[in-house]
């Protein structure tokens, strides 16, 4: 069986996908990566259902020039409120980040409670309850937003800083009280703070990752199709953004664990240059 050569395909709101991308390098080092970062537009996680799927649509009409053989959409928000029409719409292969979180917590809450912390719009879309409800129909599922997370992440904050500390305890204190056995990592950048959450949450309580369960659930698709790449060598990571790829590079390498050198600015004009009927 021959290896399917083509990139993999990820996109997110900015710069949280790295998280996603981090963990299908480790599970995949042959793969070529095209990563796109909408930094123009973040953040999706307090805009309406139908501008974040318009977002989305855009995101994946890029992708699309580059032939991927599947596309990651590595933003909870966008999984949560776009994926039904991406799966419809899309010419190849789609995952996203949220029905892999909610099967691993699922899976690990032996019945117990399963807590979610998300954006504001990953929770208001309901689909973690969603999707969790699709393999245990009678799971106790407890959501909290925390939308200060995300700038916390990317202001380079540690998870030791009282600053962190202090906002994450104000919002993990009332779903503590409330002892679910599982906590789901619900968005791309909360696994910066992970320790921090941890911390505040008590060793009773397990975390679960939706980004690494996704890179895990990518594995497996691809597999399953014969697509994974035969690349004896290391694979390439080529990133584009629609703003700021200085702050991306710097940022990028908490996100990833390594530098970021191939990043490149995508101007409107070559953003919107393409039809999404076209690149179909």
């Amino acid at each position: 069986m021959s290896g399917d050569a083509r990139c993999i395909g990820v996109f997110d709101s900015g710069i949280g996908g790295l998280t996603v991308v981090r963990e299908l390098r480790r599970r995949l080092p042959g793969e070529n990566i095209v990563y796109f970062g909408d930094t123009a537009r973040v953040p999706y996680g307090i805009k309406t259902s139908e501008t974040v799927t318009r977002f989305a649509r855009q995101n994946c009409e890029f992708l699309l020039r580059f032939d991927p053989k599947l596309i990651v959409v590595a933003c909870n928000t966008a999984s949560a409120t776009a994926l039904p029409e991406l799966e419809a719409m899309l010419p190849v292969p789609v995952c996203g980040v949220v029905l892999p979180g909610a099967k691993e917590a699922t899976l690990q809450s032996e019945g117990g409670t399963i807590a979610v912390i998300a954006t504001e719009a990953t929770i208001a879309s309901d689909a973690y309850r969603r999707a969790i409800k699709q393999y245990d129909e009678h799971a106790r599922v407890i959501q909290k937003p925390c939308p200060l997370l995300v700038p916390i992440a990317e202001e380079g904050r540690t998870c030791t800083d009282p600053i962190v500390l202090s906002v994450v305890r104000d919002y993990l204190d009332p779903i503590v009280r409330l002892d679910p056995k599982i906590l789901v990592l619900g968005c791309t950048h909360y696994p910066l703070l992970r320790d921090a959450i941890a911390e505040v949450a008590g060793e009773g309580i397990r975390l679960v990752d939706s980004g690494e369960q996704t890179a895990k659930a990518v594995v497996e698709r691809l597999r399953a199709g014969g697509k994974l790449s035969d690349r004896a060598e290391a694979g390439s990571l080529v990133s584009y953004v629609s703003d700021n790829p200085q702050r991306f590079r710097e940022l990028g390498q908490r996100f990833l664990d390594h530098s970021v050198v191939d990043v490149t600015w995508v101007s409107p004009e070559q953003f919107y240059a393409q039809d999404f009927a076209q690149a179909r």
